[in-house]
């Protein structure tokens, strides 16, 4: 059974960078055919795509966050990590990870896209 937990901390002020690790178990991150997705949740709003990274480390970006967006991550320890540059109060959501066995890359995500998902973890940008 793969769990995923997101970690991070739960306030960020605005202009600075956000960054969430989340954790994998009972599966790693470089097997293939897996990609390991980042998804966010604003209140009252969808399911948005960040970003993913793939088993062989390949990184794909959101265009609407491409230039805030960095993913990377830590073999070792089986986890990856997204950072968000110069947040504002409108990236206050419900942050997720989650794993696909293809690609996903459009925006707004369904919940089967991915099978495996992380329980979230709220983010608040605020001063």
């Amino acid at each position: 059974q793969v769990q995923l937990q997101e970690s991070g901390p739960g306030l960020v002020k605005p202009s600075q960078t956000l960054s969430l690790t989340c954790t994998v178990s009972g599966g790693s991150i470089t097997t293939a055919p897996y990609y390991w997705g980042w998804i966010r949740q604003p209140p009252g709003k969808g399911l948005e795509w960040l970003g993913s990274l793939s088993w062989w480390g390949g990184t794909y970006h959101s265009p609407s966050f491409m230039s805030r967006t960095s993913i990377s991550r830590d073999t070792s320890k089986n986890q990856f990590t997204l950072q968000l540059s110069s947040v504002t109060p409108e990236d206050t959501a419900v942050y997720y990870c989650a794993r696909s066995k293809r690609l996903v890359t459009t925006s707004a995500v369904l919940k089967d896209d991915y099978d495996y998902w992380g329980q979230g973890t709220q983010v608040t940008v605020s001063s």
